[in-house]
């Protein structure tokens, strides 16, 4: 019983639809309704500013970092990873935002920050580095998702300071996540396609619109 109860408050606190609330109770503006329509950080950023940005994108981190820590604060024999895929499956279908949520790429950054922290600082670099050189934050996402699934089974041979032992369970929900990802992009995909997707204001392609 309390693991489920456990599983459905991650669900929760994946839930939480930072942009939104941010967006209505400080800017006065649901940002679903200007941009790309998502609730995520990226339409935060673009819509709301940086101010607004960042803390959305520290709200979304936190809420897979809690989620993933709670059967280490309840002391239960589970992994943890298993509570940050509720946390992401409520970020993605939150229930206080009719469903319809963000693309679970900052909830399971505070997932991996919460399993390994240096494994999160290592993908949180690729992902920069990524994003400085497309200057475009879903292509930035999904590349370094499926390079930060690749590196869950070569970490722990080139470089078992950062993971020191393969973790199977981190692999496969890393494959789903990663999949899930590319699935939320689709659009994303088709106008990176057509060459007219957002890029941001900094890196090697950076837009020329601030």
């Amino acid at each position: 019983m309390t693991l489920i109860i456990l599983f459905l408050f991650a669900y929760l606190l994946g839930s939480v639809p930072s942009g939104i609330w941010i967006g209505k109770v400080f800017y006065q503006k649901d940002i679903r309704e200007f941009g790309s329509g998502n609730s995520g950080t990226t339409n935060t950023f673009r819509v709301l500013g940086f101010k607004a940005g960042v803390t959305v994108l520290c709200m979304d981190i936190l809420k897979g970092t809690l989620a993933t820590l709670l059967p280490v604060l309840f002391h239960l024999s589970v992994n943890p990873l298993y509570f940050g895929i509720a946390a992401i499956l409520g970020h993605t279908f939150p229930i206080f935002a009719n469903f319809k949520g963000g693309k679970a790429v900052a909830t399971s950054a505070g997932m991996l920050l919460a399993y390994n922290p240096l494994f999160f600082v290592y993908s949180a670099a690729i992902f920069a580095i990524i994003l400085f050189v497309t200057s475009t934050v879903s292509l930035a996402s999904m590349v370094s998702a499926v390079l930060i699934t690749l590196s869950t089974v070569f970490l722990p041979v080139i470089w078992p300071q950062i993971l020191p032992e393969h973790d199977w369970v981190l692999t496969v929900l890393a494959i789903l996540v990663t999949l899930f990802i590319i699935v939320r992009h689709r659009e994303n995909i088709q106008r990176i396609r057509q060459g007219t997707e957002n890029r941001v204001p900094f890196g090697l392609n950076k837009s020329k619109k601030t």
